[in-house]
């Protein structure tokens, strides 16, 4: 009997092996799994998160339903917002084009950034981006839209900083058109079948035989990316043109095939045009989020939405026909919310609660660390972000910005800080200070400086702090 409890003890070992590689357990030596012939070997590690970054063009903090829009009809982008996170406190990284997208790939603030303001101005070999960090960690990227950052043939264009793939609009010019003569693919020009006479260097202009509409080309392309790359981790940065206007055509520059279904409504013309830009931006991104979900992909995808700035007064639009800027103060071109402050909506299936909102406050350099941190990949050195990915999954411990910091170099120039519940703005540079409390004063209309000193002296340190001249950014006047 002896004999026989020390032969089944003696086994127990192996044993429990078994049990552990049939189960899969990790062990001291990781994840195992048995093969065929039953033999036990590693089991694949988890595969990463696809991310998908869509970046409207000057869509106001007030043009989505979600963000209480009543008049334009957003069904996609309310969906996103139902089925994930809604941040109310998240800002652009500029309150124009190019230097707020300077910030989201850059993931450094307007003070020191290589490119402050709009002009045809190059990112450096040195400049490391968003997507440079992506590929490095083994990711698919492609961008698809306007990219604003380096003109043809420069060290700044999207495939030489980390960009896989590229369709859309180098330069900002080009991009007001919606009909252009040609759209670049990686460095190369493709033709389209419009015509456009007396054409801009860039491809700028107002096109007379309109057949390709771009927002329809670039949104195919990225569905296309994501079909090719359904087998491997990617980053899709998807930078649609729309809702900006086409600054050439001057009070017809809100281009857009056909109102849809705001052709009958007793609006203004420019208005129905506004309307079914943002329609159609969001039936684009209803487009992509239910390719995900056809391809299996939608619990592997964080999907983030944002626009780039405020809203505009250009191309014949009102901003304030549809209250394009909400309960915010300012438009485009100011420093005041309206100009800045942004929609930004998450969604993870299986990650990110759905039908949340945050007021966690955070901008655009903050997109770098974040996408590092998910993906394990390390940040660059000196950025200005703090990544909020314990915000998007729901974990404490989120790490808070002592400040928020935007410059600006039209219009007389301004300077902004945001600290913490404080908001203070400067212009011109070294001026004045204004100072609003946005709890109790969300649209920035009681300048309460006088009665608090120190917060606008600590706002001017803050200022002095994060500002770092440059020969390439000096104040200029009204522009």
């Amino acid at each position: 009997m002896g004999c026989k409890n020390a032969a089944w003890t003696a086994w127990l070992p192996v044993l429990a092996l078994g049990f552990c590689l049939a189960a899969g357990v990790r062990t001291n030596a990781g994840a195992f799994a048995l093969s065929r012939d039953g033999s036990p070997q590693a089991a694949a590690p988890p595969r990463r998160p696809n991310v998908l970054f869509i970046l409207a063009d000057d869509l106001g903090y007030g043009d989505v339903g979600c963000y209480g829009q009543k008049e334009i009809k957003t069904p996609n982008l309310d969906r996103l917002a139902a089925e994930g996170l809604r941040f109310t406190q998240f800002y652009a990284g500029s309150t124009v084009c190019a230097p707020s997208r300077c910030a989201l790939m850059t993931g450094l603030h307007t003070g020191h950034c290589y490119i402050r303001g709009n002009a045809r101005i190059n990112l450096r070999p040195r400049d490391r981006t968003v997507a440079e960090v992506f590929r490095e960690a083994g990711y698919a990227t492609g961008l698809f839209g306007k990219w604003g950052l380096g003109q043809e043939g420069s060290t700044g264009v999207p495939t030489r900083k980390g960009f896989d793939r590229f369709f859309g609009y180098l330069d900002q010019a080009h991009a007001h058109n919606y009909y252009p003569t040609f759209l670049l693919r990686g460095e190369e020009r493709v033709p389209l079948r419009n015509v456009v006479p007396n054409e801009g260097p860039a491809g700028q202009g107002v096109a007379s035989r309109r057949v390709d509409y771009s927002p329809d080309l670039l949104a195919d392309e990225a569905i296309r990316f994501v079909e090719q790359h359904q087998d491997r981790p990617f980053f899709l940065y998807f930078a649609p043109t729309l809702p900006h206007a086409n600054n050439e055509a001057r009070q017809h520059g809100l281009e857009i095939p056909e109102p849809g279904i705001y052709k009958d409504r007793p609006w203004p013309e420019s208005a129905r045009n506004l309307a079914a830009m943002i329609s159609r931006l969001d039936r684009d991104v209803g487009s992509l989020l239910d390719r995900l979900r056809a391809l299996g992909l939608d619990r592997r995808t964080l999907v983030l939405f944002s626009s780039d700035n405020g809203p505009h007064r250009e191309g014949g639009n009102d901003p304030d026909y549809f209250d394009s800027n909400g309960p915010l103060r300012g438009i485009k071109r100011a420093l005041y919310d309206g100009g800045i402050r942004v929609p930004l909506l998450a969604r993870w299936p299986g990650r990110i609660a759905g039908g949340k909102t945050t007021d966690h406050i955070g901008y655009f350099p903050d997109l770098l660390p974040t996408v590092a941190e998910l993906v394990g990949a390390p940040a660059p050195q000196g950025t200005d972000g703090i990544s909020f990915l314990p915000t998007l999954l729901g974990r404490p411990g989120q790490p808070q910005h002592r400040y928020l910091y935007w410059e600006f170099y039209e219009q007389g120039s301004a300077q902004a800080v945001r600290m913490g519940p404080w908001k203070a703005v400067m212009h011109p540079f070294g001026g004045r200070v204004e100072l609003y409390h946005l709890p109790s004063d969300l649209g920035e209309s009681k300048d309460v400086s006088i009665k608090h000193p120190e917060v606008v002296e600590q706002a001017r340190r803050f200022i002095r702090e994060a500002h770092v001249p440059s020969p390439l950014w000096q104040v200029r006047g009204n522009g």
